[in-house]
């Protein structure tokens, strides 16, 4: 897996470049690359926005910046899947993640101010992905949240590969939350953990997960 983060704020993303499950990935061959557009950018002074048209509020990320950025690292042949981070997109779920994680090369453009030129969307991208329906600052933190789900399902990301197998919505689960996890003490100011957990019988060690699962989703459409 190849991902290229575009971004104003190439800086934003050492934190979470020096995670484990980030370096164990590079270090197993996945590469995670910063694409500041400042460096295509075709305007003087290294500007990247513009006003909006018909007025109002805020800066606009342009169209052409954009393109040469995506140029710049890519020429002018076929280009990866590229994703624009917008709260107006496709929610980001195991389905999604999955399908992105799959792909060889991955770019994710992470805007600022007032977004991108919608051209951006209609001929630039390929996919629209939203981590919620809320607005942050940037696209930064919404690019860290679609890269970690992906790479920590890279090879020799995690130093148990099961620890990826049985996770909150994953095939194993149904789609289901994850169950309850406990470990000692058994009983901490009198808040006890479930005797099955350490009835020593496996079977109705997996019934109760199962059962918890089920119960946490019912929970959760309910709400």
């Amino acid at each position: 897996m190849n991902l290229d983060i575009f971004t104003l704020f190439p800086e934003a993303f050492d934190w979470f470049r020096e995670q484990r499950p980030v370096r164990k990935a590079i270090e197993n061959g996945a590469s995670f690359n910063t694409r500041d557009y400042r460096e295509w950018t075709p305007l003087k002074g290294g500007r990247v926005d513009d006003s909006p048209y018909g007025g109002g509020a805020g800066m606009v990320l342009r169209v052409d910046v954009v393109d040469a950025a995506l140029n710049g690292v890519y020429g002018d042949g076929d280009r990866p899947r590229t994703v624009v981070l917008t709260p107006a997109g496709r929610n980001l779920d195991e389905s999604l993640v999955t399908e992105l994680a799959a792909e060889p090369t991955l770019a994710l453009l992470s805007g600022r101010y007032e977004g991108f030129d919608h051209r951006v969307h209609e001929h630039l991208a390929d996919d629209e992905v939203s981590i919620g329906e809320y607005v942050l600052a940037g696209g930064e933190l919404p690019a860290m949240v679609v890269a970690d789900t992906i790479m920590r399902r890279l090879p020799g990301a995690l130093g148990d590969a099961e620890s990826a197998v049985e996770e909150s919505f994953s095939d194993a689960l149904d789609g289901l939350p994850e169950y309850p996890h406990y470990t000692r003490p058994p009983e901490y100011r009198g808040w006890k953990i479930p005797e099955v957990l350490i009835s020593g019988d496996h079977g109705k060690v997996r019934e109760w997960r199962q059962e918890q699962s089920i119960s946490r989703g019912e929970a959760r459409e309910g709400r």
